[in-house]
C-alpha cells in the first residue's frame, strides 16, 4: 500500500546528492519521513494507509516492530497487531499481577504435549508509561530446533491459538514479495542513482511491477497465462551495444557517399576496404558483429 526509503540523520553518511526542498512538497516530506526511526515511519505509512480508507483486521510484523510502545501505538490507532516478540530479559509483561520477561513466564507454566500446534498459551497485559492493554502469547515450537520455542502475540486475546498461528502464517508472503523484488524483478541490480528521488520511483516501478504480476496470477489460475507478462517485466531495457550502433553509424556514412559522389560500385568496395584494414581491430570485430 505504502513505502518509504529510510536515510542516516548524518550528513558524513549520506551518499547521494542532498537537494533542499519546501517541507510542504512530497518531496520534502519523503525527505522528512526518510530521516526518522524505522518505528516511528511504520507508524506514518499505517496512519496514512488508514485515512486513504484502508482497513486491516490485523497488522502483522516479526520482532523488529514487537516493542510493548509499538504494540500500544498499533492499539491506540485502533488496529489489532499479531508479531514475533523478542525473549528479551529488559522486555516484561504484566502476568498474574507481576511483571515477568517472556523466558520467565514460559519456564513458570505447564507445556502442552503430542499433536498440539502450540506449547503454551497465556493472556498478559502490556503496560508503557501507565497504559496497558490485554494480550495473548502463543508460543508454538521451532521446526528448525525441535528443542526450541518461538513466541508469537496478538493484541486481541479473544482470538484462537489456532488463528493467531494461521494468521501470522500469512506475514510470509511479505518475505517472498521482498525476495522476488529483489531477486527477479530487479530491485536491487536495474538503478544505480544516488538520487532520493530516482530511487523512490525506482522502488515504485519494482513494485508495481509485482501487483501486475500478483493480479494476473489471482485472476488466472492457469500458471502458463503469466509466462509473457511475466518475462516481460523482468527483462531490463537493453542498451544499444556498441557493435550495433558502430554499425549505423558506418552505413549512414556509406551511404552519404554513394549519394554525394556518385562513385561506381568497385570505388565503393574498395573504399570500404581499406578503410575497414584502417581500423582498430576492436572496432573490426564490433563491424563483423554488425554485419
Amino acid at each position: 500500500m505504502n513505502s518509504c526509503l529510510l536515510s542516516s540523520t548524518k550528513k558524513e553518511n549520506v551518499l547521494g546528492p542532498e537537494e533542499q526542498f519546501d517541507g510542504r512538497s512530497l518531496a520534502g516530506q519523503r525527505r522528512k519521513l526518510a530521516r526518522t526511526k524505522g518505528t516511528n515511519a511504520m507508524m506514518e505509512l499505517l496512519r496514512k494507509a488508514l485515512s486513504a480508507g484502508i482497513r486491516a483486521d490485523y497488522v502483522l510484523f516479526d520482532t523488529w516492530f514487537s516493542s510493548p510502545a509499538q504494540l500500544l501505538d498499533i492499539k491506540a490507532l485502533g488496529l489489532n497487531a499479531i508479531a514475533m516478540i523478542r525473549r528479551s530479559s529488559k522486555i516484561r509483561y504484566i502476568y498474574n499481577g507481576e511483571k515477568l520477561n517472556l523466558n520467565k513466564i514460559y519456564g513458570m507454566n505447564k507445556k502442552r504435549r503430542g499433536r498440539s500446534r502450540y506449547l503454551l498459551s497465556v493472556n498478559v497485559e502490556i503496560e508503557k508509561s501507565g497504559v496497558r492493554i490485554p494480550a495473548k502469547i502463543v508460543c508454538v515450537r521451532n521446526k528448525k530446533n525441535r528443542k526450541d520455542w518461538v513466541p508469537f502475540i496478538c493484541t486481541n486475546p479473544e482470538l484462537s491459538e489456532e488463528e493467531i498461528i494461521r494468521i501470522y502464517g500469512k506475514r510470509w508472503q511479505i518475505e517472498v514479495f521482498f525476495k522476488t523484488c529483489k531477486s527477479i524483478l530487479n530491485l536491487v541490480g536495474e538503478c544505480h542513482s544516488l538520487s532520493c528521488d530516482a530511487l523512490t520511483a525506482h522502488v515504485a516501478i519494482v513494485f508495481s511491477r509485482y501487483m501486475l504480476l500478483a493480479l494476473t496470477g489471482r485472476q488466472n489460475q492457469d500458471l502458463r497465462t503469466m509466462g509473457e507478462i511475466f518475462f516481460f517485466l523482468t527483462d531490463e531495457l537493453a542498451d544499444i551495444t556498441f557493435a550495433y550502433a558502430f554499425g549505423i553509424i558506418i552505413q549512414a556514412m556509406l551511404d552519404s557517399i554513394n549519394k554525394n559522389f556518385m562513385i561506381t560500385e568497385a570505388q565503393m568496395e574498395s573504399f570500404i576496404n581499406d578503410f575497414y584494414l584502417g581500423l582498430p581491430d576492436y572496432m573490426q570485430s564490433a563491424l563483423a558483429k554488425a554485419a
